[in-house]
């Protein structure tokens, strides 16, 4: 079969590529010895999502996020999350002006395109839902008035899930509410040492220089939106989410915003791959972070603290793969 790696748009594509590296880059300049978790939250950015860091203190989730954010030149705010935190702290209040006889609404930290949430499951179930329309809308309704999000907006939350005292895990709405999870996980002894090396006498956010503007990544995800998945493709991520409805260790499954997400994904890394079509191995590689953060196990299957990537990965193993010659598109498609 004659295959093609050439699609409408194919050319810009390569072009925006170059500064999807730069960013890149500039990201693992601070974070040493994780490029493939340096390159799912560029996936997750370019696929208009937000991304949820959990792992212990102290191995760089929140140098991750402010890595991200400052390595594009674009508006970012951090939200400290404690027990007192209002939801009017995130979202902004109405303020009464005594001049002119009005009420002025004074925007929160929401309003950035680039959204740093530390420590998200230390608010109260209240706080954290005000971050609910905002992800999925990019907007905020206050005393009846919508504002809209900058462009591009994304929100990048850490959590601890060893320390829980003092903590509200997050309902099953907000988790749907993430494209990916992602563990940072502990450096390899050499890029410790690399780290301790380089980093010991400042900070590395110090050095970080912008690699792109806020316009250049609106660029990038319109340009991934353009990336073509078969209905071959489509129709096996389908398979995937549906199968962990039906799975007998699980008592709840992926979502269709999920199975959206999944897809989403998926093309935003095939682009960072330099490909214009999805292939199976995209949604292979990216379904255990995107869909097992949103699954709820069994009380028998709970017990292990990985039992949902070991469904996710059991489904996976399961589940027949589309030819991936058929993904691609012929020229002029």
């Amino acid at each position: 079969m004659t295959t093609y790696d050439t699609y409408e748009g194919h050319d810009r594509l390569t072009d925006l590529s170059a500064t999807a590296e730069g960013v890149r880059r500039a990201v693992e300049s601070v974070i040493e010895g994780k490029p493939e978790v340096v390159r799912l939250s560029l996936t997750v950015l370019l696929a208009g999502g937000h991304l949820l860091l959990e792992d212990v203190p102290g191995v760089g989730k929140t140098m991750l996020a402010k890595a991200l954010a400052r390595s594009i030149d674009c508006t970012a705010q951090r939200i400290q999350f404690t027990p007192d935190l209002l939801p009017t702290d995130i979202t902004g209040v109405s303020v009464y002006d005594q001049e002119r006889k009005e009420f002025e609404f004074m925007p929160g930290a929401v309003f950035a395109q680039i959204v740093i949430g530390d420590e998200i499951n230390r608010a109260s179930p209240k706080t954290q839902s005000a971050l609910l329309e905002a992800m999925e809308e990019r907007q905020v309704t206050a005393d009846g008035r919508t504002f809209e999000l900058p462009s591009p907006f994304m929100v990048i939350a850490t959590q601890n899930p060893v320390e829980m005292e003092g903590t509200y895990p997050l309902p099953e709405a907000q988790r749907d509410r993430f494209m990916a999870r992602v563990s940072v996980g502990y450096p390899s002894p050499d890029a410790e040492l690399r780290m301790l090396e380089a980093h010991a006498g400042y900070s590395p956010l110090d050095a970080l220089q912008p690699a792109a503007h806020a316009h250049d990544v609106v660029k990038l995800i319109e340009a991934v939106r353009e990336v073509h998945v078969s209905e071959g493709v489509r129709r096996y991520a389908v398979d995937v989410t549906a199968a962990t409805r039906a799975h007998p260790e699980l008592r709840l499954g992926a979502s269709p915003r999920a199975t959206l997400h999944l897809m989403r994904a998926a093309k935003a890394a095939a682009a960072l791959a330099g490909r214009g079509y999805v292939l199976p191995d995209d949604i292979q590689q990216l379904a255990v972070p995107v869909l097992a953060h949103r699954l709820l196990p069994t009380a028998q299957a709970q017990v292990h603290r990985y039992a949902s990537e070991h469904v996710v990965t059991d489904i996976l193993r399961r589940t027949p793969v589309p030819d991936p010659y058929a993904a691609q598109r012929p020229r002029g498609l």
